[in-house]
C-alpha cells in the first residue's frame, strides 16, 4: 500500500511517497491547492502528518475537509520508526518519507477536528497555560534581584499575568458550563473546570474509546521493560502532556476529597509502592473512571 508523509514547517510542505516520489509547496492556502491536484494523482491508504505544535493544523482540516484519510502522528513516533529503518539523517524530505513509511505500515487512527466550542476552548486553555508558565517565570525571575525598584517594576509584571491568568480562568469557567455534557465530569470531586476543559479540548476521545486505550493516549499507562526472565520496572512515557499536567493537580485534591482515591492511594503505599508511582497509578484510576462516567452519559439511559 503506498503511503503519504508530510513533514510540516511554517512557511512551507515537505511531501513524500513509499515510492520516492516528492513535491514541496508552500503551507498556505494556494499550496493546498497544489498538493490536492498532486494527491489525486498520487491516491495513498494513508497521508501522515506529524504534529508540530500547530503549524500542521491549516493543512490537516483543509485535507480532512478535502476527503483525505489523513492521520496526526506524534513526532517521536515518527522519529523512532526512521531511526528503526535505518534512516539515521534528518532533513525535511528525508521526514516525510519516513512517515510516509508510517502512512503504509502502521494502521492509525484517522483525524477527527475538534467542534467550534472544543476548538474556542482549547485556544483560551493554551493561553492560560502558557500565561502561568509566563507567571512562574516572572517570580523566579523576581526572586534573583535584590534593587528595591527593579522588583518594584517586576511585581508590575506580575500582578498583570495574575490578572491575565485570572480572566482566563474565569472565561474558561463560563465555557465549560455552557456545556451541559461535561457536567458528569463534576460528579468526582478534585474535578473542577480547568481539568474538564483540558480533557473536553484536548482529549475529545474521552469516553468513545476503552479506560485502558485512554490512559496509553494520556500516557499514564505502564509500559514493560521485559526480557526473556528478566522483568524490568515499568514506567510510563509519551502521550499528552497536556492532560497528564493538569490530571496531576486534579488528582493531588482528589486524594484528600475523593474517598475512594484516596484508600487505593494508601493501599497502593501500605503495598509498598512508591509515593510517584501510586500518584499515577491514581491518575490512571481516575482518567478510566471519568473516560466511563463520560461514555455511560453518551449512551443514555438503558431503555427499559
Amino acid at each position: 500500500m503506498n503511503g503519504i508523509g508530510i513533514d510540516v514547517s511554517k512557511r512551507q510542505l515537505d511531501v513524500g511517497t513509499t515510492y520516492g516520489e516528492t513535491l514541496q509547496v508552500n503551507n498556505a492556502p494556494s499550496g493546498f491547492a497544489e498538493l490536492d491536484l498532486w494527491l489525486r494523482e498520487h491516491p495513498a491508504g494513508q497521508i501522515v502528518l506529524e504534529a508540530t505544535g500547530g503549524y500542521e493544523q491549516l493543512v490537516l482540516d483543509f485535507l480532512h475537509k478535502t476527503g483525505y484519510p489523513v492521520v496526526r502522528a506524534n513526532a517521536l513516533r515518527a522519529r523512532k520508526l526512521a531511526q528503526g529503518l535505518g534512516q539515521m539523517a534528518k532533513t525535511d524530505r528525508l521526514d516525510a518519507y519516513a512517515l510516509a513509511k508510517m502512512a503504509a505500515l502502521v494502521k492509525l487512527h484517522s483525524y477527527q477536528p475538534l467542534e467550534p466550542w472544543q476548538q474556542e476552548m482549547r485556544e483560551f486553555v493554551r493561553a492560560r497555560r502558557q500565561a502561568m508558565h509566563a507567571l512562574t517565570v516572572a517570580r523566579q525571575q523576581q526572586e534573583m534581584v535584590g534593587n528595591r525598584e527593579v522588583r518594584r517594576l517586576l511585581q508590575a509584571n506580575i500582578t498583570c499575568l495574575q490578572k491575565l491568568v485570572e480572566r482566563l480562568g474565569k472565561r474558561i469557567a463560563e465555557q465549560v458550563a455552557q456545556q451541559p455534557q461535561l457536567a458528569v465530569l463534576k460528579s468526582m470531586k478534585g474535578v473542577g473546570p480547568a481539568l474538564q476543559a483540558v480533557l473536553a479540548s484536548y482529549l475529545p476521545e474521552l469516553g468513545k474509546i476503552s479506560g485502558k486505550a485512554i490512559a496509553s493516549l494520556v500516557g499514564v499507562a505502564p509500559m514493560s521493560h521485559d526480557s526473556g526472565t528478566m522483568r524490568g520496572k515499568r514506567s510510563i512515557h509519551g502521550g499528552r502532556a497536556e492532560v497528564r499536567q493538569v490530571l496531576y493537580m486534579a488528582s493531588m485534591s482528589a486524594l484528600q476529597h475523593e474517598p475512594r482515591l484516596r484508600d487505593f492511594y494508601r493501599s497502593l503505599r501500605a503495598r509498598g509502592k512508591e509515593a510517584k508511582v501510586a500518584i499515577v497509578a491514581v491518575m490512571r484510576k481516575m482518567l478510566v473512571i471519568l473516560n466511563a462516567r463520560m461514555r455511560d452519559a453518551q449512551s443514555g439511559p438503558i431503555p427499559a
